[in-house]
């Protein structure tokens, strides 16, 4: 079913172009920690991703990301970029899920703040 979704549809994976031209274009470069793989083309004029699992841009490392748009040509999997300490691990975007963050006195927490020092404005 996999198989079928990914010739017509973008989004469950690498489409049918996508595979053909990595299997018989494509040089793997490396993977990150995701499993996502990172491949070039023979004069290094194209660079793309698959993506392990879904496709989400935002799961590409900022070295990885570097890479892929010619921010600099060094390989991560040789050349990794020194990570600093504050740095944390890459979170899922949580937006429209239960644990999206809701700021104080937003109507979608379950009991807002109370908001007497609101005045809306009216036109004179």
């Amino acid at each position: 079913m996999r198989f079928i979704l990914s010739l017509i549809t973008w989004y469950h994976g690498e489409t049918l172009g996508t595979r053909l031209m990595t299997r018989f274009r494509g040089s793997k470069v490396g993977e990150d920690e995701q499993g996502n793989a990172y491949y070039r083309n023979r004069d290094d004029s194209r660079r793309w991703v698959i993506y392990a699992g879904e496709p989400v841009a935002s799961k590409v490392p900022a070295d990885w990301h570097g890479w892929l748009h010619r921010t600099f040509d060094n390989n991560p999997a040789e050349r990794p970029l020194p990570h600093k300490t504050w740095e944390k691990p890459h979170l899922d975007n949580l937006s429209g899920t239960a644990a999206a963050y809701v700021p104080a006195g937003s109507i979608q927490q379950a009991h807002p703040a109370d908001r007497r020092d609101y005045e809306a404005w009216q036109p004179e």
